[in-house]
């Protein structure tokens, strides 16, 4: 048991999520590894989310209700930290929520289809189709789900596929902690924060934000500036941890 006034309490109850779920077939190895790497860079961002971030969220919003098809790409690391934000953001932004792996079998993905069913998503599932330019199994999505899509939000995300979409005209809204990673740098919006802090975020914006914010949100962002604000913020603390 860890107690709950563990200093990394939250942190450690992560990594027991993670890994119960690594044991069910839900998260790869591989996406341990990957997490390990986020919460890195979390350190550095201080656990917390920075006005960039946040305006990185109420823009994800704008853009997800703007969309005609807007689409929540889920794999595992994503369903097992937060599913039922997952669940309520779709609620919100009307969204579909589609399973796409890339280290897939139709076990795992039935698993994570019903842990998120479980968590009140409805997951648009059915017969898949290798439809992405990948040579990879993260090419294989549904045609009326990631495939139609106009805007997709990609949380823990694989630059590769990132690079696809954008190439494909899709807006690509990606979650991830590492500023300088290619899906960061390749993404037309970056959410530089913690999946479990950002989905709410978005979901709240959904729920607030006027016609006309939206409307200027979806028009003024810029990524450079939010990519180069994350890694400033990082240096900072870094710096302020070495005076």
């Amino acid at each position: 048991m860890i107690p709950r006034d563990h200093p990394r309490y939250y942190s450690l109850m992560t990594r027991e999520r993670l890994a119960r779920c690594a044991k069910k077939g839900i998260v790869s190895f591989g996406g341990l590894a990957a997490h390990g790497r986020g919460e890195a860079f979390d350190y550095l961002l201080g656990e917390k989310t920075t006005k960039s971030a946040f305006l990185a969220q109420q823009t994800a919003a704008a853009l997800l209700m703007a969309a005609h098809h807007p689409v929540i790409s889920v794999n595992g690391n994503s369903a097992a930290l937060a599913a039922h934000e997952i669940a309520a953001l779709q609620r919100s932004s009307g969204a579909l929520v589609e399973v796409n792996l890339f280290h897939r079998t139709k076990k795992r993905i039935g698993s994570i289809e019903r842990l998120l069913q479980d968590a009140g998503v409805d997951v648009f599932s059915g017969e898949a189709e290798r439809l992405l330019p990948l040579s990879h199994d993260r090419a294989w999505c549904r045609r009326n789900g990631i495939f139609s899509s106009d805007v997709v939000l990609v949380p823990l995300e694989d630059g590769d596929r990132c690079e696809a979409l954008v190439s494909m005209g899709k807006k690509v809204i990606a979650i991830d902690l590492n500023p300088l990673s290619r899906t960061a740098r390749a993404a037309t919006l970056t959410i530089v924060d913690e999946l479990t802090r950002a989905v709410p975020n978005i979901t709240r914006a959904c729920n607030e934000l006027s016609q006309k914010d939206r409307d200027r949100l979806t028009v003024s962002f810029d990524n450079n500036y939010l990519l180069t604000d994350a890694i400033r913020e990082m240096t900072a603390r870094l710096s302020h941890a070495l005076d």
